[in-house]
């Protein structure tokens, strides 16, 4: 099973930049897309989805800004928009899917913003998805989270660790949280296959910084430890364009 996780930047921009064909050359069974900046009303009938999948869309109320989009060639057992909360789930951050065996999150988590105005909102976040998912790993269920975290674990997953040591994005108490959930039964399946390789999935449209490949490893799988030995890959396509994210897509039995 490949589930792919890209942070597009606009829906209607990567769609025009080639979404479309990334799509069906991959052929995931599952694409979860972050920050479509979209709502469905506002896309061509053309847009709303692509051949041999389930489209589900959970757009922000606030027009132009975050939102998520899962697509799935086999539908979902149920899906769940949201954590609950509405101060959160306002910004349409969340889809979460039912799978046989596990259940999916697809997330775009808060940015803390240059003057750190919403770290705050953004821990808040964090804590909300963990005491659900330990209540539903209490339950013995299994969970993929997918998306943009927003936030680089270690310095090796970013350019310019020092540089950057009161950016949000890598603030401690930003990063901590990281560490809580692979506390909490999460692993980080990428750095779980790969404890030393270096590559990025985020790169500033400033300064050529993805030429000169400057960048951070902000977008991740955590799946919950009785998963980890059905992982099979974690690929970053960095050659991928049309987002100043690329593509994630993990490969599991």
């Amino acid at each position: 099973m490949k589930i792919a996780s890209w942070n597009v930047n606009g829906y209607r921009a990567a769609y025009a930049k080639g979404l479309l064909r990334w799509t069906l050359e991959q052929g995931p069974d599952v694409l979860c897309l972050q920050e479509i900046k979209a709502r469905p009303d506002q896309l061509s009938a053309d847009q709303l989805g692509f051949p041999g999948y389930h489209a589900f869309w959970n757009p922000a109320e606030k027009a132009g800004y975050s939102g998520v989009a899962s697509f799935y060639k086999s539908e979902p057992d149920e899906v769940i928009y949201g954590l609950g909360e509405p101060r959160f789930d306002v910004e349409g951050r969340v889809i979460r899917s039912l799978h046989p065996g596990f259940n999916l999150y697809n997330i775009y988590f808060p940015n803390g913003q240059r003057g750190h105005d919403r770290v705050s909102y953004k821990l808040d976040f964090y804590e909300t998805l963990l005491r659900l998912c330990d209540q539903m790993h209490a339950g013995s269920e299994n969970i993929i989270i997918t998306g943009d975290f927003n936030t680089a674990h270690e310095e090796i997953d970013l350019a310019n660790p020092k540089e950057n040591s009161t950016t949000s994005g890598f603030l401690p108490e930003e990063r901590v949280w990281i560490d809580y959930f692979l506390q909490h039964g999460f692993v980080d399946a990428y750095r779980w296959l790969y404890p030393d390789r270096i590559q990025y999935t985020w790169w500033t449209y400033r300064f050529g910084a993805r030429k000169r490949n400057i960048g951070w490893r902000i977008d991740y799988f955590l799946v919950s430890q009785a998963l980890i030995d059905r992982v099979c890959d974690v690929v970053i396509h960095t050659d991928v364009e049309g987002s100043d994210h690329c593509p994630v897509v993990l490969e599991i039995q």
